[in-house]
């Protein structure tokens, strides 16, 4: 790293702790004097991807006051959201995160590549894979569904505008890419053809926005696009804010992504914040952390609380990375790397 990048990140470090005191950062949640919100142990950042805003809102509330119950402490919670892949990188390039929040594997995965800021291993750490919660992906369209769009094939038709989110910064656009893909392999097709399905749909895509959030904005602020591909538990607030405009697709087969989490090891132990940041992460598998996800459509672990709630999760067929990519390790190098399938599918849809 460059002595430029040294200083911009450590400048960075002080900014986002300046704000966390302050409550600058959104969602910020103070329970409590400022004064005792300052010491280390009494304050945590939470580094997450785009669409889990409001989830995490919630959740640091409730966790909160949970902390206060059983220990008489009260805490400065602060969260910061964007695409996953850049959220990664920030927190590699110095932003001291006590936790990161994500949508796959591969982006905590980097904080090891980058710095040893976490142990190979942490993916072991918490049940399920450390993953407390998943979602699928999906389909938005229209009122009406004017372009009969039924599943990832359609996406791919002359005359069908797709908003995606950039599979280089989020990794709601990497599940877009792997779920058309591992879906027509499941299909029969043979890679080649998969290939050329998912270069069809993104020489559908106008514009790539940077996150989940921002490709949200495009279809139903800028009202651009025919569909909408995003995470199951963006839908419900698409409605709750435009009203009955859009219909969601369930599509013949679609993608589990999981949602892992991890304390980033170097902060918490540099800040004194390891036994808080453990809690706030264990706090997500318990009953209570578990219904919440489930009122912010995240699929909750927790088989009780998810069958309890099956009329909102419609049963899907569905695949994981690791059962057609081999891993998001082995999925990064083969299709998302410098060089690599997808800067492949991109030349190929701009020269259509």
């Amino acid at each position: 790293m460059s002595q430029r990048s040294i200083v911009s990140s450590r400048r960075r470090a002080l900014l986002v702790r300046s704000l966390a005191v302050s409550g600058g950062l959104a969602g910020g949640v103070l329970l409590g004097s400022p004064a005792r919100a300052q010491a280390g142990p009494t304050s945590l950042l939470n580094v997450s991807y785009d669409v889990s805003r409001e989830f995490y809102k919630d959740f640091n509330a409730l966790f909160a006051a949970h902390w206060k119950k059983t220990t008489g402490q009260d805490l400065t919670l602060n969260q910061s959201h964007g695409g996953s892949s850049r959220q990664a990188r920030s927190v590699a390039d110095g932003l001291e995160a006590d936790v990161i929040t994500m949508n796959q594997h591969n982006d905590i995965d980097v904080l090891h590549a980058r710095g040893n800021l976490v142990p190979a291993d942490w993916a072991r750490r918490l049940p399920n894979n450390s993953s407390p919660t998943t979602s699928v992906s999906v389909i938005l369209v229209r009122k009406g569904n004017p372009k009969a769009i039924r599943d990832w094939s359609d996406l791919g038709r002359t005359g069908v505008s797709v908003i995606v989110p950039n599979p280089k910064t989020s990794g709601n656009g990497r599940y877009t890419y792997l779920a058309a893909w591992g879906a027509a392999l499941a299909q029969g097709l043979t890679p080649q053809a998969a290939q050329a399905l998912v270069t069809r749909i993104f020489a559908n895509v106008p514009v790539l926005d940077g996150g989940g959030r921002g490709a949200t904005t495009t279809f139903a602020q800028r009202n651009l696009g025919d569909a909408l591909v995003t995470f199951e538990c963006e839908v419900p607030l698409i409605q709750r804010e435009f009203g009955n405009l859009f219909e969601v697709i369930y599509p013949s087969r679609t993608i589990l992504a999981e949602n892992p989490v991890s304390v980033v090891d170097r902060v918490v132990d540099k800040r004194g914040s390891r036994k808080l940041a453990e809690a706030y992460l264990q706090f997500l598998y318990t009953d209570a952390a578990q219904e919440l996800a489930a009122k912010h459509a995240l699929r909750p672990r927790n088989a009780r609380v998810l069958a309890a709630n099956a009329r909102q999760f419609p049963k899907v067929v569905t695949f994981t990375v690791d059962d057609v990519f081999g891993g998001w390790t082995k999925a990064q190098k083969d299709h998302f790397n410098d060089g690599a399938t997808y800067d492949q599918v991109i030349l190929a849809a701009k020269g259509r």
